[in-house]
């Protein structure tokens, strides 16, 4: 995850930055803001923090799965001071898809939201207009992603959250896949359920106006840090409503639309 080119801040106070997220992920223990280090405008700097995180983590044995998106809410966008969304990676071992439960003990401050996920068919590196992006979809499923952070209380700002890799945790995908022959992303209706009480909705228009433009947004973006997406990578688009608390013992549920339903249970043990 190289190749983020210079920052305003010193190699010193970057580094220091990926040290200290690193150890609250190690120790499960959530630590102070990156800002002191960072500023809390440096974004070039905070993802010069993220790719040093990656990098560690596929030196350690993970690979690299997509991306997600985030802060593609206005509203999130105004609250942190902010005029465009950012990015996060995804590794091998945040999809637990396959669990019975998730594993709470692996997250500190855990909330969740219902998205769209996109697989990719084809790399998105050139010519990357809305027609394009949409052709390179081959199809789409509900998600849930289980955003946390390694920041003690969510005190972030926009630096915080992109070197603490976009508060990016676990996520789940649903089991119903669907080309866009057959889904249109924007028209998505959102309902999310926390132990059966519904906690939050929205749409697919939520998401940057049409999940596909934060797609769009998210190739451009990769592509100009020099880690463009690529066939096969998974892609979580962004929240379609507000994120909720999902803590240990709760079950998460969301329904969008034609998608379908997409379900997490949280265990009961915790860190």
């Amino acid at each position: 995850m190289t190749g983020h080119g210079p920052t305003t801040n010193s190699v010193d106070a970057v580094r220091s930055a990926a040290d200290r997220l690193a150890i609250a992920a190690d120790t499960g223990r959530a630590c102070p803001p990156v800002r002191d280090l960072l500023g809390d405008k440096d974004i070039r700097s905070a993802y010069a923090v993220q790719g040093l995180l990656i990098d560690g983590r596929v030196r350690a044995g993970a690979a690299v799965t997509g991306r997600k998106i985030g802060l593609t809410s206005p509203a999130v966008q105004q609250q942190l001071g902010v005029d465009q969304p950012d990015f996060g990676v995804l590794l091998d071992d945040m999809d637990v898809s396959g669990l019975p439960e998730v594993p709470s003990a692996r997250l500190l401050q855990p909330r969740a939201e219902a998205e769209i996920a996109f697989e990719l068919g084809e790399d998105l590196d050139e010519d990357l207009d809305l027609e394009r992006v949409r052709a390179a979809v081959c199809r789409a499923t509900a998600a849930l992603e289980i955003v946390d952070s390694r920041i003690a209380g969510w005190d972030i700002t926009i630096t915080d959250t992109v070197a603490d890799n976009g508060s990016a945790g676990l996520y789940v995908l649903g089991d119903t896949w669907l080309t866009l022959d057959d889904l249109e992303p924007r028209d998505v209706v959102m309902q999310l359920f926390a132990d059966d009480e519904l906690v939050s909705e929205g749409t697919g228009a939520a998401c940057l106006g049409d999940p596909l433009a934060a797609l769009a947004w998210l190739a451009e973006t990769a592509r100009d840090y020099g880690n463009p997406l690529r066939a096969g990578q998974i892609i979580l688009s962004g929240a379609l409503g507000p994120m909720v608390p999902a803590p240990p013992g709760t079950t998460i549920r969301a329904e969008l639309s034609s998608l379908g339903t997409v379900t997490a249970v949280f265990s009961k043990d915790s860190a």
